[in-house]
């Protein structure tokens, strides 16, 4: 566990997609009350387990998208309190688990006025739901970015370099070819860039740790300009 903040920590994992390393990255938000907001759970083990429960009470485990829940099940196992939030699409996709709430544009009573969130619209493949941490300035976000950089492995490197995104906080072709509405994933990015937001804490990459508003924008420059 890596502390990026007050309140705010990550967890690393490697993890592999269709033969490419892109590792992957859990957020730990701890609010006010104590309760801990888990975004993007990664694999869970004894250690972690004991890392989480110093810091505070698991208390919500988030499912951000329609492919960031495969150990999302093991939170609910190891802290029966846990309330389990699943993106839009995913409990149709997840019938073995009961789900607490399905995320959408309005924050969860429990942390709302600390965590703002916005469904990114016209993209359905994904349906990722994005989270700004307000205390910290940070944006949570799983395929909406990647940061892939010099410290990669040569395989990643090349299969970004040919995806049209290594070297830069942004998307990817694919969200280029599957966003199927532009003018309303549009509209979600704009709000999502009025934001006070400056740190960005990609699940694939490396941690952008300042100006990620801007690099978001110019990321996706393709989109707002079109």
């Amino acid at each position: 566990m890596r502390q990026l903040a007050e309140n705010l920590w990550v967890v690393e994992r490697p993890m592999r997609f269709f033969g490419v390393e892109l590792g992957t990255r859990m957020s730990v938000v701890r609010l006010p009350d104590g309760s801990l907001f888990l975004h993007s759970p990664v694999a869970l083990d004894d250690a972690l387990e004991a890392d989480l429960l110093r810091l505070g009470t698991p208390s919500f485990a988030v499912a951000p998208n329609r492919f960031h829940h495969l150990f999302i099940a093991d939170y609910r196992r190891a802290f029966p309190q846990v309330e389990l939030h699943a993106a839009p699409g995913l409990v149709d996709k997840r019938r073995d688990l009961t789900f607490d709430a399905l995320l959408s544009d309005e924050p969860a009573p429990r942390w709302r006025g600390h965590i703002d969130q916005e469904l990114f619209a016209g993209f359905p493949l994904v349906g990722e739901v994005v989270f700004c941490h307000r205390a910290t300035r940070t944006l949570l976000t799983c395929d909406l970015a990647f940061n892939i950089g010099a410290s990669a492995p040569w395989s990643t490197r090349l299969a970004f370099r040919m995806a049209g995104s290594f070297g830069r906080l942004g998307p990817t072709l694919m969200e280029r070819l599957f966003i199927r509405d532009r003018a309303a994933a549009r509209q979600s990015l704009e709000r999502i860039l009025a934001w006070d937001f400056d740190r960005v804490v990609v699940t694939h990459g490396e941690v952008l740790e300042s100006g990620g508003r801007e690099a978001l924008r110019s990321g996706y420059r393709w989109l707002l300009d079109a």
